[in-house]
């Protein structure tokens, strides 16, 4: 009986998604996942390991970076697990997410980018790790586009 309340699995997954932990994480489109998520997470880390001196800017770069992160770790374990073949807008859904965040990573590197520049004479420590974070922040950028692109043109 319980069978029959879960819709079945479709055949809507595109054949080339791949199955597996070590497939999913070899193949180019979902191989931006995890450095997508080691360098999401060291912005935001970095970002919080910082006095925080104007919180209108890097209060944006949190909010950017951790919801990112953890949409991001929500995708990938629906691929690891395969809720994507129950779907049929799944590619779109995920170019469009990722094209997204690319835009919305922008705007946050560009103000971690000005909190770094604003911050360059008045702790040398704390410049540092802004500067840390602005390089990650652009990495992440690059790599969300990346990602992006990559599913959309798969």
């Amino acid at each position: 009986m319980a069978s029959r309340d879960t819709p079945p699995a479709t055949s809507y997954a595109p054949p080339d998604v791949p199955s597996g932990v070590v497939a999913v994480l070899l193949t180019i489109p979902f191989a931006f996942f995890l450095p997508e998520l080691v360098f999401g997470f060291l912005v935001w880390t970095l970002v919080a390991a910082t006095h925080v001196e104007e919180p209108l800017l890097q209060g944006w770069v949190l909010y950017v970076s951790l919801t990112s992160f953890l949409i991001s770790l929500m995708f990938l374990l629906s691929y690891l697990l395969g809720f994507y073949k129950r779907f049929e807008s799944w590619r779109v859904l995920d170019s469009l997410y990722h094209g997204t965040t690319g835009i919305l990573y922008m705007s946050a590197a560009v103000l971690q980018a000005h909190a770094t520049i604003m911050s360059e004479h008045k702790n040398e420590n704390l410049y540092y790790i802004n500067t840390a974070a602005s390089f990650f922040a652009f990495l992440t950028t690059l790599l969300y586009i990346l990602h992006a692109f990559s599913i959309y043109y798969h």
